[in-house]
């Protein structure tokens, strides 16, 4: 019989031997001897790499920790520094969110969230700016528009360096009110505007047929259902036999890339979309198949079309398969993606800029419409109708002259 000691030494040696066959297959080989660890030499070497590499870091963090007035949490500290290195960047699409802020982009892209409804962006004059309220929301009904600056959200200053908490100071639970200082361009003094928040349920896509036989698409957003939502709108007006068509994408910030290209498939035939193009200038090219829509369109626009909106525009544009009506857009050529993190917070970061198919790259530019359609204030001294819309009336009479002929 083998004694117990023997068999103990024996239990050892296997362990160090297959322990050491471990270590020359890989380099994360590691075996506990009761409070001490073996590793292997390149595993110590990329330690002390990552070591000295966050030292700083590692440094500020433990003595802030032990030696500020208050009590401080390791984890807002460490949330505040991956923070800080996006905000370094300069780049005001490219961002850290807290858990909150992740799922509130993450429900605005399905299309459900709780706040004002309004889109809005870093201003080049330091302000947080709205791109656009979105239709038919507690922003839009309370006169909020293009071009305003938040400059206060309840009392607490903004600024766009702070985008995303300006923006979780605006959402909250439906019912409850948030008041904006805005500044407009010719009001001399801040506006103060209380708006009650809502459940924003968002219907990306309305349709009806006016003057008779033209076909009116509006789609004021590009969500996770805005693609089908919109395919069906066209499929019930070609049914009404319409004659011409207007899509609407004036105020329209944008959204998923992906839902705008499936849309302009259903347009434009066999052309190119758009073309991305990474760090590495790697291109990647977005094409439609011969599905076509074979009566004249019209897309209107203003400074408050972006991104996706410019996308579609642009395209239309570009392959000579509609006119652009309206005002210059906003100007975003650049493409996000999100990535969720372990913990529930996420990262969008800027992945790419995109090229309409003949080339032009607009960001901070603008697509400038075929036809520039400017609401003014007066027209030989008569104060507008706010009803009146010159970019829709544009529209319809050149469809009207394009079915004639």
């Amino acid at each position: 019989m083998i004694s117990k000691q023997k068999a103990i030494i024996g239990a050892i040696v296997i362990v160090l031997v297959t322990s050491l066959l471990t270590f020359s297959v890989g380099n994360y080989f590691a075996l506990e001897f009761g409070e001490r660890v073996l590793i292997s030499k390149e595993r110590h070497e990329n330690i002390n790499n990552i070591m000295e590499t966050y030292r700083k870091f590692l440094e500020t963090k433990e003595f802030l920790m032990g030696n500020y007035l208050h009590e401080l949490d390791e984890g807002m500290l460490i949330d505040g520094a991956i923070r800080g290195m996006f905000e370094s960047i300069g780049d005001p699409y490219t961002v850290f969110m807290d858990e909150r802020q992740f799922e509130d982009m993450k429900m605005r892209t399905q299309g459900s969230y709780g706040g004002i409804g309004i889109i809005v962006t870093p201003g080049e004059d330091g302000f947080v700016t709205v791109v656009s309220p979105i239709e038919d929301t507690p922003g839009e009904r309370a006169g909020i528009i293009s071009g305003d600056r938040i400059i206060a959200v309840d009392g607490t200053e903004i600024f766009s360096d702070k985008l995303d908490f300006a923006v979780t100071l605006m959402r909250g639970e439906p019912g409850t009110p948030v008041i904006l200082s805005i500044s407009r361009d010719g009001e001399q003094d801040l506006l103060e505007i209380e708006i009650e928040r809502a459940e924003i349920r968002l219907k990306t896509v309305r349709s009806e047929v006016i003057e008779g036989n033209i076909g009116y698409i509006r789609i004021s957003l590009f969500d996770a259902q805005t693609a089908e939502s919109f395919k069906k709108h066209l499929e019930e007006l070609e049914k009404q036999g319409i004659k011409g068509l207007v899509i609407d994408l004036r105020n329209n910030p944008g959204g998923l890339l992906s839902q705008c290209i499936e849309i302009a498939d259903q347009l434009l035939g066999e052309q190119i979309i758009v073309y991305t193009e990474d760090r590495d200038g790697t291109r990647e090219i977005e094409k439609s198949d011969k599905n076509k829509v074979d009566i004249p369109l019209v897309v209107l626009v203003n400074n408050g079309s972006a991104s996706a909106s410019e996308i579609l525009a642009g395209a239309i544009q570009d392959t000579n398969s509609g006119t652009i009506v309206g005002t210059t857009t906003f100007g975003k050529g650049v493409v996000q993606q999100i990535k969720s993190l372990h913990d529930g917070t996420g990262i969008k970061y800027t992945i790419s800029q995109y090229f309409t198919p003949n080339g032009r790259y607009i960001h901070g530019k603008g697509i400038v419409p075929d036809v520039y359609v400017e609401l003014p204030e007066q027209i030989d001294g008569e104060v507008i109708d706010e009803n009146v819309d010159l970019k829709l009336d544009k529209a319809i009479e050149i469809l009207k002259e394009k079915v004639s002929e």
